[in-house]
C-alpha cells in the first residue's frame, strides 16, 4: 500500500511474525493494535483489501499490497468498506484465498458473511438453541407486510437493513402501513421482534466483547430512546456481566464461528438475556473508555497465541 500520511510505517523486526491488519482507514483502531503488536515484536502491516487482488500467476495466487512475494503469517481483519456487490464479493475472496493458503484469518471470511448478513446470524443463532429475537427476512412487501400484520399484536417489530452497523437505518414498526416502499431497503425487508424495555432513566443493552472463547470486556449503554448504539449517541457505562450473560456471547461467538466478536444482549420484559447481533469487526472506542482492559493488547496477544499453538510461531519478545 502506497505510503502517505495515513500510513504506519512499520519498523521490520528479522525473524518476526508478519500480522497484515486489514483497515480501511488509519484510525485510533490501527494505532492502537500496530502499538500492541510492536510491544510484542511483532510487524503488523497496514493492507487495503481494495488494494489487494487474486493473481493466478504467483505462487500464492495472491497480490496482497505492501508484502511482495510473501503472504502474511496472520491477518486481523479491522474493517472492511462496503462497495458494489462485485467488489466485495472479490474482497471476500481475498480473504477465503488467504485461509485456503493455510494462513491465520481473523475473523475469516465464513465468519464476517455471517454476521453482516443479519439474517443469516438470526438463523445461526436461533438453530444453536441462543436466546434472540424471532426474525424474518423476506423480499416481497406484501409477505412483509402480512408477518407485520401477524406479528405485531405481541409486540413491534424492528426493520433493519440486511447489512448495516452502528444503529444506522433502525425503524421501529407498529403496522404494515409503516413499512417503505421495498425500494427503500435495498430489496430486502430484514424483521426483527423489538424486545426492548424502558426503564426509568430510558434504555439499555449490553455489549460484550468475545476473543478467544472468554469475555474479556463488557458495557452497558444507555440512551433515552431504544436505539442505544454509541454512534447513536448511546452512552457507554461499565458493567460486570453475570455467568449466564458470559456463557451467551460466548456461545454467540462460536455459533457464527469467529474467533472474536462484539456481541450485543438485551434483557427482556421478563428479565431474560436475548442475543441481538454478533458484529465480526466491532470497534471498541467507547468500550475502551470503561474498562481497564487493553483492548488491542488482548486481541494481538490472542492472535499470536492461535498462530504460536498453530505453527510454533508466535511474538518474539
Amino acid at each position: 500500500m502506497p505510503r502517505s500520511r495515513n500510513t504506519l510505517a512499520v519498523e521490520p523486526s528479522d525473524g518476526a511474525p508478519i500480522v497484515a491488519l486489514v483497515v480501511d482507514e488509519i484510525d485510533r483502531h490501527a494505532h492502537a493494535l500496530t502499538k500492541a503488536f510492536a510491544a510484542q515484536g511483532v510487524r503488523a502491516i497496514p493492507v487495503s483489501l481494495q488494494s489487494c487482488g487474486i493473481e493466478t500467476t504467483s505462487m500464492s495466487g495472491l497480490d496482497i499490497a505492501g508484502l511482495g512475494e510473501r503472504l502474511p503469517d496472520a491477518v486481523l481483519v479491522r474493517s472492511m468498506s462496503g462497495g458494489t456487490f462485485q467488489a466485495v464479493t472479490l474482497r471476500l475472496g481475498i480473504l477465503h484465498a488467504l485461509r485456503e493458503n493455510g494462513v491465520l484469518v481473523w475473523n475469516d471470511a465464513r465468519a464476517i458473511e455471517r454476521c453482516v448478513d443479519k439474517s443469516m446470524t438470526s438463523f445461526l443463532l436461533a438453530r444453536a438453541g441462543i436466546p434472540t429475537p424471532p426474525a424474518w427476512a423476506i423480499e416481497s412487501h406484501a409477505a412483509a407486510q402480512a408477518i407485520v400484520r401477524r406479528e405485531s399484536a405481541q409486540a413491534p417489530l424492528v426493520l433493519k437493513p440486511l447489512f448495516g452497523s452502528q444503529g444506522r437505518g433502525l425503524k421501529l414498526i407498529r403496522t404494515a402501513d409503516e413499512l417503505p416502499p421495498v425500494d427503500a431497503v435495498a430489496g430486502v425487508y430484514y424483521l426483527q421482534r423489538y424486545v426492548g424495555t424502558e426503564g426509568s432513566d430510558g434504555f439499555r443493552d449490553f455489549r460484550l466483547l468475545v476473543s478467544r472463547g472468554r469475555v474479556v470486556a463488557a458495557m452497558t449503554r444507555h440512551a433515552v430512546g431504544w436505539v442505544t448504539n454509541v454512534k447513536q449517541g448511546g452512552r457507554p457505562l461499565p458493567v460486570v456481566p453475570d455467568k449466564d450473560m458470559n456463557n451467551l456471547a460466548v456461545r454467540a461467538t462460536e455459533a457464527v464461528a469467529a474467533a472474536f466478536a462484539g456481541v450485543d444482549i438485551l434483557r427482556d420484559p421478563d428479565g431474560h438475556p436475548s442475543v441481538l447481533e454478533v458484529n465480526s469487526m466491532p470497534a471498541w472506542s467507547g468500550l475502551q473508555t470503561v474498562t481497564r482492559a487493553n483492548i488491542a493488547r488482548i486481541l494481538a496477544s490472542d492472535l499470536l497465541a492461535a498462530l504460536a499453538a498453530r505453527t510454533g510461531r508466535g511474538a518474539t519478545a
